[in-house]
Formats: C-alpha cells, structure tokens, sequence
C-alpha cells in the first residue's frame, strides 16, 4: 500500500509542477509584446493544463480520491519572480524567456525523477514518458528563443 502512495506523491508532485507551469506560461502570454510568443505561451498553458488532468486522472484511478488541483508553494514563489522581473524589465520578451526557461529547467528535472521511480505500472509510465518528452521539447524550444534574442 505504501507502494502506491509513493506513485500517487509522485503523480501529485508533477501535477503541481504542470500547475505552476501552466500559470506560468499564461502570465508570460499576457506579459509578453511578441504576438508568437504569445501564441506559444498560450499553447504550452493549454497544454499543461492537459497534462495536469490526465495526471489526475491516473491517480483518481489509483485509488486518489482528490488528486492535486493546485501549484506549488515554490511555484508560486517562480510565478511571482516572473511577474516581478517582466515589470521591472518593461516587460521585455528576452527576460520573459529567461524566466520560462528556468521553470522548464525545474519541469524537465521533476520528470527525471518521477521516471526514476520503479514502482510506477506501464500505462503511468508511458504517460510520465509522452509528457516529458513534449516539456523536454518545449525546454528547448525556449531556450533557442532565448539564444536568438541574445543574438539581436
């Protein structure tokens, strides 16, 4: 049994860290000028937001009976730096980046722990997988984005 609330903790943890990012990537989209990155932020907070809910439903399917709906406290603190750093900087786009990126960075290191654990079944497993690679890919897709600003 206690197997099982290791998987659940585990599924909780990154259904706060989608959260956080999903909020995360909404205040990037309304702080940024650029109307594609825009699109992107919103894409990402949608696509999160997704995530969150099939996490959720895995562990309502483990016997959960209320998974996760919040982000973290650490979470909340990153979303506050955003907000502060996109203020203060004019909400310049390049900042923006940079602060995206570095929620990322902490996403993309929750899911390598999250596949560390032996316990998860296959179907989870597979799931944990397909997301990570997709914030993996969103990782570096802001990160090239950060580079080429740094590059203008």
């Amino acid at each position: 049994m206690s197997q099982q609330k290791e998987i659940i903790s585990t599924i909780n943890g990154l259904i706060e860290t989608l959260k956080d990012g999903q909020e995360g990537f909404r205040q990037a989209s309304e702080a940024v000028k650029d109307a594609q990155l825009k699109m992107l932020f919103n894409e990402y907070s949608l696509q999160r937001s997704r995530f969150a809910g099939e996490l959720q439903g895995e562990a309502i399917r483990l016997g959960e009976p209320s998974p996760e709906k919040s982000s973290s406290t650490a979470g909340a603190m990153h979303r506050a730096w955003i907000n502060l750093k996109s203020a203060v900087t004019s909400k310049n786009d390049h900042a923006i980046l940079e602060e995206c990126e570095r929620g990322e960075d902490s996403a993309v290191n929750e899911y390598k722990k999250a596949m560390e654990e032996e316990e998860l079944s296959a179907p989870i497993r597979e799931t944990i997988s397909r997301q990570y690679a997709d914030v993996k890919r969103a990782h570096d897709r802001i990160r090239t984005l950060r580079d080429a600003r740094d590059n203008n």
